[in-house]
This record gives structure tokens, C-alpha cells and sequence, in this order.
């Protein structure tokens, strides 16, 4: 199964990647006009096997705002992101163009389309003493969306969001999958915030 999961991640991530390349290209130019580089976000995350990876993303928030806001999480770190959104940032988020970069990491193997939203490792350690199962998530590579972010916000408690984390990973299929991305689109149309990154917006 995880053979045939990876094949989709491929097949999916290099066919959005490809039809998308001028829009995305679009996004870096103006990202770079209206706040200067770098056009990407390059954060440290836990990865499969506690491998730590760069997560990429297009920067939404003003330089150097993830020094400020390193030591906060949940509701805390919502609110004070907010303060370092960028004006074309608050628009990349608004749409989740901001997310797209990481099908570059699903390319790379780093990532799969549907799994577990990665983590900083700082936060892994800390949530790894407060939920000594936090680490069976590593089990599978991180996720662009994942079953926990079609479920529940982002303020909801780590034990919750990783109840639904293990979920997936026990019952994941072609057809859970697609159910998945159906539902992040979904959300994604609407108002909700389907694919956020738990430990920095």
C-alpha cells in the first residue's frame, strides 16, 4: 500500500507542480518586489524516521520572524503571526498558495501529499515528554494535509490532533487518501484552514 500511496504523491505533486509553474512563479516575483528575499521559507522539520528535512514554503511573514516567534505555539503563536504577516502574505494565505512549495518535498521524498503535518524539532522533544507516543507518527512521512487538519483546528490539543494522526496511519488507503484530499479541498474553498503548519503559520 505504501508503495501505490507513494506513486500517487509522485504522480499528483509533479502534475499540480508542472500546470502551476507560471502562477508559482508569479508568486515568487511579487514576493520578492513587495518584501525582498528570500522568496522561500526553509524551516527545519521532523521527518519519517525522526529525519530532519527543510520544509519549504513561500514566505508569508516579514524576515527573521520565526527568531521572534520561536518560542511560542498554539493560540499564542496565532496571534503574534499575525503581527508579522506580510500584505502579500496575508493573500498567499488566504488562498494556501503559500503550501505549495512542498509538493517539491513530496518530489523529494521528504513529504508525502496526505500524513502527519510536520513539526519543528524543538516542539517534537518537548511533545515527545508530555505524549510519550508522539514519536509512532514517524512512522510515515509528514504530510502537505493530513487527516487531524480536515478535522480539527489548530488550537485543539496535541493529543487530540494526534489521535486522528494515528487514524490515518493505521487505516490509510487509496481510498482514505482521496477522502483526505477531497475534504482538504473542500475546506480549502471555504473559509477553514485545511493545511496550516501546527508550529509555525
Amino acid at each position: 500500500m505504501d508503495l501505490v500511496l507513494r506513486a500517487l504523491d509522485v504522480l499528483i505533486a509533479g502534475l499540480v507542480l508542472a500546470v502551476l509553474s507560471p502562477l508559482l512563479a508569479l508568486v515568487a516575483a511579487m514576493i520578492a518586489l513587495t518584501s525582498g528575499r528570500p522568496v522561500l521559507y526553509r524551516g527545519p522539520r521532523v521527518g519519517r524516521a525522526g529525519q530532519i528535512f527543510p520544509m519549504y514554503k513561500f514566505r508569508t511573514l516579514a524576515p527573521d520572524a520565526e527568531d521572534r516567534l520561536g518560542p511560542y505555539y498554539g493560540e499564542e503563536l496565532s496571534r503574534r503571526t499575525e503581527e508579522e504577516v506580510t500584505r502579500i502574505g496575508r493573500s498567499l494565505r488566504a488562498v494556501h498558495l503559500d503550501e505549495l512549495p512542498q509538493l517539491w518535498n513530496v518530489l523529494r521524498g521528504d513529504m508525502a501529499i496526505v500524513g502527519p503535518r510536520p513539526i519543528r524539532p524543538a516542539f517534537f522533544t518537548e511533545l515527545c515528554e508530555e505524549i510519550p507516543q508522539y514519536w509512532q507518527r514517524l512512522v510515515v512521512r509528514p504530510g502537505v494535509t493530513g487527516f487531524a487538519q480536515t478535522r480539527v483546528t489548530r488550537e485543539e490539543p496535541w493529543a487530540n490532533k494526534l489521535a486522528h494522526d494515528m487514524e490515518y496511519i493505521a487505516d490509510r488507503s487509496v481510498r482514505l487518501y482521496f477522502r483526505v484530499l477531497f475534504a482538504t479541498l473542500v475546506k480549502v474553498a471555504g473559509r477553514g484552514p485545511a493545511v496550516s503548519d501546527p508550529s509555525l503559520p
